[in-house]
């Protein structure tokens, strides 16, 4: 595939990654909405937690850099549920990527 087409597609995806990530304010709101939102949005925030993790340090070296906040983990986030969700994702992440690699046999 031609970089040109494919930049403005990782573009979409990546503002779309910013929106959902941990300090927003739907994320905020989406924290507030009950167990199986908190669950949920624990397991996204585990997933993207490396992108997130990434985001934030270049706004500790560089505070103007980017035009959005990050942070890996939902401060609103308090309960057991988002925890559990969180945990979740940062082992379902990795476990999805190492599926993926060609030729690796897991028995």
């Amino acid at each position: 595939m031609n970089v040109r087409k494919l930049t403005p597609v990782v573009m979409v995806l990546l503002l779309g990654l910013a929106a959902c990530a941990a300090g927003s304010d739907a994320s905020h709101h989406a924290a507030q909405g009950g167990t199986v939102s908190e669950i949920m949005l624990g397991v996204w925030h585990g997933l993207i937690a490396p992108v997130t993790l990434i985001g934030e340090i270049i706004q500790k070296v560089a505070p103007n850099a980017l035009p959005w906040t990050f942070r890996v983990y939902e401060p609103e986030g308090t309960g057991v549920l988002y925890d559990v969700g969180f945990v979740l994702g940062l082992v379902i992440g990795p476990s999805l990527l190492l599926s993926r690699v060609p030729g690796r046999r897991i028995d």
